[in-house]
């Protein structure tokens, strides 16, 4: 590979290097004969979510363009949309999450040791939902969620490395999927020593046995929904922390109770207090000032939502059948974690102390290095395919619609014709003598 392509352009190779590649394809079954093996498939995607342009046929082509540039001795991928497309829905999904373990095994080799704050590893969980065209098969396959005949929509609970933001591990679901349900699947991708910081929707006696059980640690907001018990009565003015239990009255026949730590954080300008309850019941390990520092920290979680939604950007996906869209939502997470990481940079300790990362700047930069490499790597004959088949897709690559009724819009009518009524006699008399007049 040139110099036109080793800095944000390297980031596939920089951390989905050969042995992350051959850890996530012990198990993948032979696709010898296929043009789109395994690396081609999720380099033209990922490269696809990180391009410019107003179609996905449009993406595509830059995307493969960029790819055929960075491997000009490799074997050549397929060069049609369509075939593509087809490629990507048969891909397992157990293929791409072993990409993704992989991937965090790396992680965590080179960046364990700067990850701690007072012992920990603090991670931050929160859930988003994504908007999917409204297409027929999405519409029966994706069950609603939200208001009466709304779009269909995928759940994503991801969980945030802090204080960076940075993207670790995520599932995704059907918008109708239980955020609890989801975060009990993420919870063996934790490393050890975790301290999980979330907010008051993350309530519940059996989400915080299952935390625990993972060998890890909690800092969750807490509700009024929430019954604590206490060994003496305590006013909650003057209350600061202490011990809690947490004991519902359905678990107290077959199960102990939680032994948990509540904390309350003022609130500056007499807003409304945070009340934390947490599984560290040492103040030694985590002070309330600590706590609320942590869990000021969890914002980072919405900020990479929003650089997902926003910066890449993805308010709304673009594939129109059940198996493409969550392959695509699952590699534009993997595309955004790589964007954040090359953001980040071979220097994490530095990131740790300059604050939140901006992978804007990545993109902008990525983008540019993209064009360069498109105008310097492909030959003149590969230049001017890719170019003919940008100027098709723009000039006459629109997709064909189905006329179909708008979900809560109301029914056009269109107006109906005028009524025709003869003209009584003393008013043809009048017209007359106003024609003649005239």
């Amino acid at each position: 590979m040139s110099a036109h392509c080793t800095r944000s352009l390297a980031a596939l190779a920089n951390w989905l290097t050969p042995q992350v590649w051959k850890e996530a394809q012990a198990n993948a079954p032979s696709r010898k004969n296929r043009r789109w093996t395994f690396h081609p498939l999720i380099a033209v995607c990922v490269t696809m979510t990180w391009v410019a342009g107003d179609s996905t046929a449009e993406r595509f082509y830059s995307a493969a363009a960029v790819y055929v540039a960075r491997h000009q001795h490799g074997k050549r991928p397929g060069r049609s949309f369509q075939g593509f497309q087809q490629a990507l829905a048969r891909l397992p999904l157990p293929l791409l999450h072993a990409l993704f373990a992989a991937l965090r095994r790396r992680l965590t080799q080179l960046w364990h040791g700067v990850w701690r704050h007072n012992d920990f590893v603090v991670m931050s969980c929160d859930g988003s939902r994504l908007e999917c065209p409204r297409a027929a098969a999405l519409e029966k396959c994706l069950d609603c969620c939200s208001k009466k005949d709304s779009a269909p929509m995928l759940q994503v609970t991801a969980l945030v490395l802090l204080p960076v933001g940075l993207l670790w591990s995520w599932c995704v679901g059907p918008g109708t999927a239980a955020e609890h349900d989801q975060l009990r699947q993420l919870l063996p991708t934790l490393p050890r020593r975790t301290l999980l910081v979330a907010d008051a929707g993350y309530l519940g006696y059996g989400l915080y046995w299952d935390i625990l059980r993972a060998k890890a640690d909690f800092l969750i907001r807490t509700s009024s929904r929430a019954y604590l018990y206490t060994e003496q009565r305590e006013p909650l003015k003057r209350y600061r922390e202490g011990i809690v239990y947490l004991w519902p009255s359905k678990e107290q026949p077959k199960n102990p109770p939680l032994q948990l730590r509540l904390i309350r954080i003022r609130a500056k300008r007499k807003r409304h207090d945070v009340w934390l309850l947490t599984s560290v019941l040492e103040t030694e390990r985590l002070s309330r000032k600590q706590a609320g520092e942590l869990y000021r920290w969890r914002w980072q979680s919405e900020g990479v939502f929003r650089t997902y939604k926003r910066t890449l950007p993805k308010v709304k996906l673009w594939s129109r059948t059940e198996a493409l869209v969550y392959r695509e939502a699952e590699v534009s997470l993997l595309a955004l974690q790589l964007l954040m990481l090359q953001s980040v940079g071979k220097r994490f300790a530095r990131a740790l102390a300059d604050g939140p990362i901006s992978p804007r700047e990545t993109l902008l930069s990525l983008r540019g290095e993209i064009t360069t490499a498109l105008g310097n790597e492909l030959g003149p004959r590969q230049r001017q395919w890719y170019r003919t088949r940008l100027a098709q897709v723009r000039r006459g690559g629109a997709r064909k619609k189905t006329r179909r009724q708008w979900p809560r819009r109301k029914k056009h009518k269109p107006p109906k014709p005028p009524k025709l009524r003869v003209l009584p006699k003393r008013l043809k008399s009048k017209m007359k003598q106003a024609l003649g007049a005239a």
